[in-house]
């Protein structure tokens, strides 16, 4: 499993309750740019509309960019909306968690499974400034742990 694309600052601004597994509807050459290292998941969320009568999750504000050697496409959109596959129970449970006060989905990396695009998105909490200040102390007190162990040995 290689990660194509990541969420940088989805774990720093989000508490993570829940992560689900999604398939991605993507055209060939997103495909390819995807696995290009050309996403980017920053600031893009999950979202739902209505299809054919049922409620279909989609990736809003996720920037895949043309993939040059496929030339000009038109009309195309780098951050057009994305259908995402799952199951319909678990999207019955990401709906339901999506209404919930102060819970929002949102994607934490594109990867490689055998040779398919997935998607790995979250069910997330809102972090305060004071909690994302802990866990910097946090990291810098685990980093400095490590450092002075290794000295020792």
């Amino acid at each position: 499993m290689a990660t194509l694309a990541l969420n940088k600052q989805a774990r720093h601004n989000y508490h993570i309750l829940e992560t689900y597994e999604a398939g991605l509807i993507l055209k060939g050459y997103e495909v390819k740019a995807v696995k290009g290292n050309q996403a980017n998941l920053k600031g893009s969320y999950i979202s739902f509309k209505k299809q054919n009568g049922n409620l279909v999750p989609f990736l809003l504000q996720a920037h895949i960019p043309l993939y040059r050697p496929a030339g000009i496409v038109e009309n195309y959109e780098a951050q057009a909306s994305r259908q995402l596959l799952l199951h319909r129970s678990e999207i019955n449970r990401l709906l339901g968690k999506s209404k919930e006060a102060g819970l929002t989905l949102i994607p934490l990396r594109i990867y490689t499974k055998h040779s398919f695009l997935k998607l790995e998105i979250a069910v997330a909490k809102g972090k305060k400034q004071a909690d994302k200040r802990e866990d910097i102390k946090k990291r810098d007190l685990d980093r400095r742990l490590r450092s002075l162990t290794k000295r020792k040995v």
